[in-house]
């Protein structure tokens, strides 16, 4: 009997631990530079704590832009499902914070703005600069 349960014990743990490796993987792939859609600017995503933030570390005109280098635009994008993250999200554009999420598929990335609880969001692409 105690031979079963520490079979099964083990067992457990492997797939767990299997299960838990795709997520950890996502969060790597997320990592790095990314080039938003219009091409007028650039956000590294890293870890901060125990948490994904982006930052913006590129301007393609920046005098005409509302954001500017070193800003942080993601706040506390933390993994949300299979390749996704839920945190905040700063719009330079009218200085206030929503709700924020990141959906990343290949060297592909969403991010969105949301409000009311997630109902009416604004999505941006990204591609990977690095």
């Amino acid at each position: 009997m105690a031979r079963v349960k520490t079979t099964i014990l083990a067992l457990g743990a492997s797939l767990a631990g299997a299960l838990a490796l795709p997520g950890m993987a996502s969060a790597q792939e997320v990592l790095g530079t990314w080039l938003r859609e219009n091409g007028e600017s650039r956000v590294r995503f890293a870890k901060c704590g125990e948490a994904i933030c982006g930052t913006v570390v590129w301007l393609r005109n920046p005098a005409e832009s509302k954001s500017s280098v070193g800003q942080r635009v993601f706040y506390d994008m933390r993994p949300n499902g299979a390749n996704s993250w839920a945190g905040q999200a700063l719009n330079p554009e009218d200085g206030k914070t929503y709700s924020g999420k990141m959906i990343l598929s290949g060297n592909a990335l969403t991010t969105a703005g949301c409000i009311a609880g997630g109902w009416i969001c604004r999505s941006v692409s990204w591609s990977r600069a690095n």
